[in-house]
């Protein structure tokens, strides 16, 4: 049996930031808490968005959203939202605030003063309920593409990177302004450009049965393929900024069908205690060798995968496909193993771990062993 849902209203195009006053007048937003990080303050991001707000608005702000949110920063923001009287959250940056975002409005409304018993892994899902307070997400990234999506992923206060997931979770608007990526450095440009790649395939070579998100995995595949390149290499570039904006949503709208082990690997690695690892990034690295190692189970799937990376037919299969993300990789300057973004070899073991217990792992066309993962973090390390 397939779930086929895609439910939440999507503003996108250059300009529709300019919607933002009557859609939150639609959703009967009053008193908003801004959450958003230090980054989109001081690239002015944040006063873009202000503009487009009514003069009189009560407006509380959250910028202290860490580039992994924790459960911490939850608490923080949580309290200012209820100190502040809101009744709804304008999330405003990368994946991190939006995730941030939704811990938020579900604390807001829900018992209990951790979030660990409404995570994936918990069986959470069935806790959450409509009660969550309404959410506006705004990116200004094209990666995560959690501005459709129904999940968050959030380290807890033990220390366990985890998701959150609910159809409720769902921001009751998307706004996508692709004008808000513009200004977005190379590097960040590459690794949430990746993080959307990955997410439209490992989507796509999931085995659940959902066509119409193996359709729009496609599509989103394809743009990501395209324009990620020209996107890092120029900044400025319009088309290449809306089209890689649009694959990041796609690539989030296919979430329910499953991703698999590169993000079940990924996750507890940008969970590490001491590092800094972008998670996009992180995805990148893992990509090739995981795409070799789905092989057996994936079968054919490498040929459609092929054909709209315009790669060869002779370059069908796992071999192909991965050669030709790690020359894109090499290409979009990511670092070259995990070993070049500093992990020490002592983590290897708790990295393997965590894969285990990831949510993702369920999900995974082919789920590997404790020893599989070791060997797929080794021949990721560079």
């Amino acid at each position: 049996m397939a779930l086929i849902t895609y439910l939440t209203r999507i503003q996108f195009d250059f300009g529709a930031l300019k919607l933002l006053a009557a859609e939150l007048q639609l959703l009967g937003i009053r008193r908003p808490l801004i959450v958003t990080d230090k980054g989109v303050i001081a690239a002015g991001l944040w006063a873009k968005v202000k503009e487009q707000l009514p003069g009189n608005m009560p407006i509380a702000l959250y910028d202290g959203t860490p580039e992994n949110p924790t459960e911490a920063a939850m608490r923080d923001a949580l309290k200012v939202y209820r100190e502040e009287g809101c009744d709804g959250i304008i999330a405003i940056g990368g994946g991190s605030p939006m995730d941030l975002a939704k811990a938020v409005g579900l604390m807001a409304t829900h018992p209990g003063p951790s979030l660990q018993p409404y995570s994936f892994v918990e069986g959470g899902a069935g806790k959450i309920t409509a009660a969550v307070a309404p959410i506006v997400a705004i990116p200004t990234t094209s990666g995560t593409g959690s501005e459709v999506s129904r999940g968050g992923v959030i380290i807890m206060d033990s220390g366990r990177k985890l998701a959150i997931g609910s159809p409720y979770l769902i921001p009751k608007l998307a706004l996508i302004d692709p004008e808000l990526t513009l200004g977005l450095p190379p590097h960040l440009t590459a690794g949430t450009g990746m993080d959307a790649f990955t997410h439209n395939i490992e989507c796509f070579l999931s085995n659940a049965i959902n066509p119409p998100a193996d359709s729009i995995a496609l599509d989103g595949l394809e743009k990501a393929w395209t324009f990620v390149e020209r996107a890092t290499k120029d900044g400025s570039d319009r088309e290449a900024r809306y089209n890689m904006a649009m694959a990041a949503m796609e690539g989030a709208m296919v979430f329910q069908k499953g991703l698999g082990a590169v993000h079940a690997l990924s996750h507890p690695t940008g969970g590490l205690k001491g590092y800094r690892l972008h998670h996009g990034t992180l995805n990148a690295v893992y990509l090739p060798a995981v795409l070799r190692f789905n092989a057996p189970a994936v079968g054919e799937k490498y040929k459609k995968v092929a054909q709209v990376m315009g790669l060869p037919a002779s370059e069908g299969n796992a071999e192909g496909v991965a050669a030709a993300v790690a020359a894109l990789n090499e290409r979009l300057r990511i670092p070259k193993g995990l070993g070049a973004m500093g992990l020490a070899q002592d983590t290897v073991e708790k990295i393997a771990d965590g894969a285990l217990g990831d949510h993702c792992h369920q999900s995974t066309p082919r789920q590997p062993t404790k020893a599989e993962y070791v060997q797929l973090i080794e021949e990721s390390w560079g």
